[in-house]
């Protein structure tokens, strides 16, 4: 063998072990279809600048899962293709809820990383380079909750302790001026403290992707996970329609490895609030409630 067949065949072995494949599963029933373009235009953007920090040892593959939408269609697949993504969408099964539809695309899967996405969220540019380049960082890290601000660019407390029955209430169903009563309360359960310093150091620190928190629970509408570890807590609880499979989640899986919440990731999210979307909402709520606390533990106070 010569010394160039050598040398070739040893950049192809270091290009396939530097090569990673990203998955990204969006779940849809009657969204707007405005936020869904954006969303799904987001990804194809944070797909792009990926591709240009890390070339093309990188594969891409979109699952979306239409639980009853007409906004989703192959057209989508067309124009993914378009980008060098692979897409295939998931329909004909009806309305199964939130965390058995992801499930549909997780139990396929045999990329490195796995992006559960809501189809209200509107990602930064940098978004995934910045959760890859932590996970290089970080091989403990097997789930990462980004920065979630809202429209009006007011920061979204999404990362969470472990809830009180009371916790669940003030900040679900209370007016807001009555939450005023339990600012303290909420503050500590949604990790302000933490959030605030962190968020801070990083915009200071302008580059830093270290700086990290251990949130107990983090949010379904922005979870980036090592597939290995999410393939081996089995996805989400079938068990639950809506609300609360994401704590779920976040709880089985910091038992059996770190969740990290970076800064330097950062999208917009323009969903929330049960209590706003009507009745059956508030019954979805409240049952998937009573299913985690019998689950993990009821903390009334």
């Amino acid at each position: 063998m010569s010394v160039h067949e050598t040398i070739h065949i040893r950049r192809s072995i270091e290009s396939a072990a530097n090569h990673v494949c990203l998955s990204v599963s969006v779940v849809t029933f009657n969204p707007n279809p405005i936020l869904l373009q954006r969303t799904l235009d987001s990804l194809r953007y944070a797909v792009a600048y990926l591709r240009a920090q890390r070339g093309q040892n990188l594969s891409v593959s979109v699952l979306l899962v239409n639980n009853g939408s007409d906004c989703i269609s192959d057209t989508w697949a067309s124009v993914f293709k378009q980008d060098a993504i692979e897409c295939k969408v998931i329909a004909g099964h009806g309305n199964i809820g939130y965390g058995r539809g992801h499930n549909l695309a997780i139990e396929s899967l045999t990329s490195d990383y796995h992006l559960i996405l809501n189809p209200d969220v509107d990602m930064a540019e940098n978004a995934l380079d910045q959760a890859l380049k932590f996970f290089d960082k970080h091989p403990a890290v097997a789930l990462l909750a980004p920065h979630v601000s809202g429209e009006d660019n007011v920061t979204q407390y999404l990362c969470r302790r472990y809830p009180t029955v009371l916790d669940l209430f003030v900040r679900g169903f209370l007016w807001k001026k009555a939450q005023t009563l339990f600012i303290l309360r909420l503050a500590r359960y949604e990790l302000h403290d933490l959030i605030k310093v962190k968020s801070l150091s990083h915009e200071l620190a302008d580059q830093t992707i270290d700086t990290f928190i251990s949130p107990q629970i983090v949010s379904g509408c922005y979870m980036m996970f090592r597939t290995n570890v999410l393939k081996k807590l089995g996805g989400f609880d079938s068990r639950y329609f809506l609300y609360f499979e994401d704590y779920d989640l976040s709880l089985r899986a910091g038992a059996i490895a770190s969740i990290a919440y970076v800064p330097a990731v950062r999208i917009v999210h323009f969903g929330g609030g049960a209590s706003k979307k009507g009745w059956r909402h508030i019954y979805l709520f409240v049952m998937s409630a009573y299913h985690f606390f019998n689950r993990f533990g009821w903390r009334w106070l």
